[in-house]
């Protein structure tokens, strides 16, 4: 575990493995965990993965505000900056995905690869989806735990208190939804500048059912991949997303 502070902010950084950097990006109203317990340990076989709580969650430092794509996808050019300036490859998953997405449009010269795990396009269209899935936030944690992580969670009532009193402060102590809400749609004609290879990942029950078939219409190397499962694919379809990404950034 590593903190690191960059544009004024706090940020809790785990890195797993050695070789190529690949950063990982979880969705709103989660934690680095989600891909931690899931993805992350296969594809630290090949690459060095980084993971980090976005600002505001998990254990980086709560700020009220910056929860725009722009500002979140600085904040991530600043800590690739800090930990490997080599060019990376990324992973997103929802809003996290929209992230990558604008750190590409940004930053086109310094990614090599992009996976985009259920991308809800337009962006604010993710404001009524991670509404949704933060009904039960700390059941959505313990799933993407192993089961004696699980156990250790429900014993150590301290740690669930926090992990409850982060995303707490999230929803409603924060700009995250009126920030949410606020995003524009990225043009097609922008998404179109994106040469990098990309694979999509979607569930077969998505929420965003519709974006696939957009994207794969403008991006011009972009493959998709449909699993069983809804908007919550790294909870949904652990062994199976897992298997995709890795043969996407092992290929």
């Amino acid at each position: 575990m590593a903190l690191a502070r960059v544009n004024g902010v706090t940020f809790h950084v785990q890195e797993l493995g050695s070789g190529p950097p690949l950063w990982m990006l979880h969705g709103h109203g989660g934690s680095l965990a989600s891909w931690y317990f899931t993805a992350a340990p296969a594809l630290a076989r090949t690459q060095r993965v980084l993971l980090y709580d976005l600002r505001g969650h998990g254990r980086s430092e709560r700020v009220t505000t910056g929860y725009d794509l722009a500002t979140m996808a600085a904040d991530l050019a600043a800590l690739a900056t800090f930990f490997d300036p080599r060019p990376l490859s990324l992973v997103g998953y929802s809003y996290g995905a929209l992230v990558a997405l604008r750190f590409t449009l940004d930053h086109p010269e310094r990614v090599a690869r992009l996976a985009l795990v259920e991308a809800p396009l337009p962006p604010a269209s993710a404001a009524e989806i991670e509404t949704f899935l933060a009904l039960d936030p700390l059941q959505m944690m313990m799933t993407a735990m192993p089961e004696t992580d699980q156990k250790a969670l429900l014993r150590g009532r301290r740690r669930a208190g926090r992990i409850l009193e982060s995303l707490r402060f999230i929803w409603e102590q924060s700009t995250m939804l009126a920030d949410l809400r606020r995003e524009p749609d990225i043009a097609d004609h922008r998404l179109a500048e994106i040469r990098q290879p990309v694979l999509l990942v979607y569930g077969r029950r998505s929420l965003c059912a519709q974006v696939p078939k957009r994207l794969l219409g403008v991006l011009p190397q972009a493959r998709l991949t449909m699993l069983d499962g809804g908007h919550r694919l790294p909870i949904d379809a652990p062994r199976e997303l897992t298997q995709s990404l890795a043969e996407f950034f092992d290929g």
